[in-house]
């Protein structure tokens, strides 16, 4: 059975998530004027959660992003994994993402637990996860991922809420802009798949947000024509002085920024629309929303990136990312 669980800070933001996938469906925050609306997409339905081929909201697991060929080598046994996105797996494969988890409210902490046994997805391991969602006082909303497991195995846990500061998905994000700690991508082939090799944004301007940048600038570059807009792995430059990610809209005033432990984030501009409706009764558009996917690397050619993401029985896998909210100006 689906269940939500909402929680209200003192100043009045609101997060609502679903006990299956972890989904996050609801981020009520004011704009300029104080007028409150939804900042992600969600489904009207929360039955397509059941199958959720856009991955609104959900924790991603167990490993996000693709994984190429769909197959990987730990201590001398090779593991399959399902083909779900051409002959690669695409966020774990079948996933953590349409499961039921156990939820419950601590206070303004949503805390989830899943247990994912040996031989999931074709993973090694009985992995206990726990995500703890925490709205706090300063209009923040920061994720804990902690995981163990009894066989050294495979993690990368993500969250892919779609997010669209002009609220209440009304509009696309292309005149939205972005700003990111990142001097450098990982590079990618025809598939998505990273290379091993890395690009300076300097020299692919298509990828520079190093300043405060509108998103729809340069999406309609050739060089983004396979992915039809961005779908990349940004390196984070893990310069505290600064935030990692800073997304705004100068309409409603609304911004976010989003710091992480992980190395990596994918942006990605929801450039794959599907039938089903969101909450508000629009469509899921393309580029209507725009993810933020904190995690390792993606594991690539000659499993490139695999080493970051490996568990084993003796460590406790700990990170966090968290997104803050407010008002330009204020």
């Amino acid at each position: 059975m689906i269940e939500a669980i909402r929680v209200t800070n003192s100043h009045g933001m609101s997060l609502e998530v679903l006990n299956i996938g972890g989904a996050i469906t609801k981020i009520l925050v004011p704009d300029k004027n104080g007028k409150v609306e939804n900042i992600v997409l969600a489904y009207q339905d929360y039955n397509d959660y059941i199958i959720n081929k856009a991955y609104l909201g959900v924790i991603i697991g167990r490993t996000g992003g693709r994984i190429g060929e769909a197959k990987f080598e730990l201590d001398g046994t090779e593991y399959s994994l399902p083909k779900n996105n051409n002959d690669n797996t695409l966020h774990g494969g079948t996933g953590i993402h349409t499961k039921i988890w156990e939820m419950k409210q601590i206070d303004n902490t949503i805390k989830l637990t899943y247990f994912s046994k040996d031989g999931d997805d074709g993973y090694p391991g009985n992995v206990k996860i726990e995500v703890r969602y925490t709205l706090t006082d300063d209009n923040a909303i920061s994720i804990d991922y902690t995981a163990t497991t009894d066989k050294a195995t495979l993690l990368n846990l993500t969250n892919h809420t779609y997010f669209n500061l002009a609220g209440e998905a009304k509009k696309d994000v292309l005149s939205h802009s972005l700003k990111l700690n990142s001097n450098f991508i990982l590079e990618i082939d025809k598939f998505s798949i990273p290379t091993g090799k890395l690009i300076n944004v300097k020299d692919e301007p298509t990828f520079d947000f190093t300043t405060k940048k509108i998103i729809g600038k340069d999406i309609n570059d050739l060089i983004l024509s396979e992915t039809s807009g961005y779908d990349h792995p940004f390196v984070i430059d893990k310069d505290m002085t600064q935030d990692m990610v800073v997304y705004s809209d100068d309409v409603t005033k609304r911004y976010m920024t989003m710091n992480t432990t992980y190395p990596n984030v994918i942006i990605y501009t929801a450039n794959s629309p599907t039938q089903e409706k969101l909450l508000g009764g629009s469509k899921y558009n393309a580029r209507y929303g725009i993810c933020f996917e904190a995690q390792n690397p993606p594991i690539g050619a000659n499993e490139c990136n695999k080493e970051m993401s490996i568990l084993k029985p003796n460590e406790v896998y700990k990170q966090n990312t968290t997104y803050k909210f407010g008002i330009i100006g204020q």
